[in-house]
């Protein structure tokens, strides 16, 4: 677990380094949040999950940040980047409007792409920059929303 944890505080130095945070033309936040989805994808792949797709735009305004598969389950994941937690967990961002919105998400890219998986889940994975830690919160919440899978 240490040469896990010793790679990812590498990859976040050589971000620094890099100056992502202030040599990009993009908000600082949303180059954080991207650097946090990547970080989670190494963490998702080396857990054994298989990516199926990263930043999936289902419609105007919704969007899933990571889609896996773990066995026959089909895992939406929502990824929270936070410098710290001096100001609570990352989890607790995502609140009923945000359950309702990936909810809503998860429906519609299953009946766009005509998908039936056997099991599916929502998870919030925490990425935390300083010191850095990942968590994996597996099935953080269910369908919400009055959302409902039609087979």
């Amino acid at each position: 677990m240490q040469t896990l944890v010793g790679a990812y505080k590498k990859a976040f130095k050589a971000r620094l380094k890099a100056g992502l945070r202030t040599n990009s033309k993009e908000a600082p936040h949303l180059v954080a949040g991207r650097w946090g989805e990547k970080q989670a994808e190494k963490f998702l792949k080396k857990s054994g999950y298989k990516i199926l797709g990263r930043r999936v735009r289902v419609g105007r305004h919704d969007e899933l940040d990571l889609i896996a598969q773990q066995d026959d389950t089909m895992v939406f994941i929502e990824v929270k980047t936070r410098r710290n937690e001096k100001y609570g967990r990352p989890a607790a961002a995502v609140n009923r409007d945000k359950r309702r919105k990936l909810s809503r998400a998860a429906v519609l890219f299953l009946q766009k792409r005509k998908l039936h998986p056997p099991y599916l889940r929502f998870d919030v994975v925490e990425v935390i920059e300083e010191p850095f830690e990942i968590r994996h919160i597996e099935n953080a919440f269910q369908l919400e929303g009055g959302y409902r899978i039609w087979w």
